[in-house]
């Protein structure tokens, strides 16, 4: 179980934005101004915290298949131009997406003229999946246990799930048995940072039953170490950062925290200068581009 209390979080924030100003970043005003919102925190009556399950992607996904296409996460944007642009240079060929969803990646990749295999753990994903993309081949599997022949797909891509994964290595041997030498592999993923601020999919059930399909704050060099030994170069690797937001100094008037579900989002604006302080220049996102060992192709 996690207990999540809207306090603790506040109050961690304000830490890190104090650590920013101890190490320079802001003047001593910023700083005053961070100890004064910290006491009026300690002195409001923020509503309690919340004990949620850890859930696994299949129980976790189950729920969350329902608004997962839904505009508002802003993952996507960051993430999508970069599989894209790989993508869009590569011939067509046989294409994997692997921990597909509900075929988001995969819809490009037939609109590429790809023949589309998607793999994902989770039954209600996998239909809208189906929905999305009729002439594509969806198969239940998992990362670590793929339901392909070795040396099968030219490109795979596995967008926004390892982190959901707490040994990376099992994964990258799997991703790198299936693609072909010379074959193309891009990964996306949850920023570990941005992890660290809180950002992990949380969810109630049909029963109000809290939810968290928790997230592993993997480094880059763990996704080196999985990677090398399975025989993957690197071919780009990039982690866009953030760009403080405008905001207004101090609190909101009425300390309201929003429902658990839309937590940390909703807490962020308790605390907005804050937690622009914290998050400066926070990465969102770490995006790989992998080849595997063999006859290299060169993408302009």
């Amino acid at each position: 179980m996690v207990y999540q209390d809207p306090l603790h979080y506040l109050l961690g924030i304000e830490g890190l934005a104090l650590l920013r100003t101890y190490a320079g970043e802001h003047g001593p005003e910023f700083g005053e101004a961070r100890v004064a919102e910290i006491r009026r925190l300690l002195d409001s009556a923020l509503p309690q915290g919340v004990e949620a399950a850890r859930v696994d992607t299949t129980a976790g996904y189950r729920v969350w298949s329902e608004t997962y296409d839904e505009p508002g996460n802003g993952l996507f944007p960051v993430e999508e131009p970069f599989v894209h642009e790989i993508v869009d240079a590569l011939p067509a060929g046989v294409a994997l997406d692997a921990a597909c969803g509900t075929g988001r990646h995969a819809a490009h990749l037939a609109a590429r003229g790809h023949r589309v295999i998607g793999v994902d753990s989770s039954p209600e994903m996998l239909a809208r999946a189906r929905e999305r993309v009729p002439a594509g081949d969806f198969r239940a599997g998992e990362l670590d246990r793929l339901p392909l022949p070795d040396a099968h797909v030219d490109v795979a891509v596995c967008a926004l799930a390892l982190a959901h994964l707490s040994d990376l290595r099992p994964a990258f041997a799997e991703l790198a048995r299936v693609v072909r030498p010379g074959g193309h592999l891009i990964v996306t993923d949850i920023h570990h940072e941005m992890v660290l601020l809180g950002s992990e999919p949380h969810h109630r059930t049909a029963a109000g039953a809290p939810q968290i399909i928790p997230s592993y704050r993997h480094r880059a060099a763990d996704y080196l170490d999985a990677a090398l030994p399975a025989g993957l170069a690197v071919r780009r690797c990039a982690e866009p950062r953030s760009t403080p937001a405008e905001v207004t100094a101090g609190l909101a008037e009425r300390l309201t925290t929003g429902p658990w579900e839309l937590w940390p989002w909703t807490l962020m604006e308790l605390a907005p200068a804050a937690v622009a302080a914290a998050s400066a220049g926070v990465p969102s996102v770490i995006l790989w581009h992998f080849q595997r060992s063999g006859s290299v192709t060169v993408v302009s």
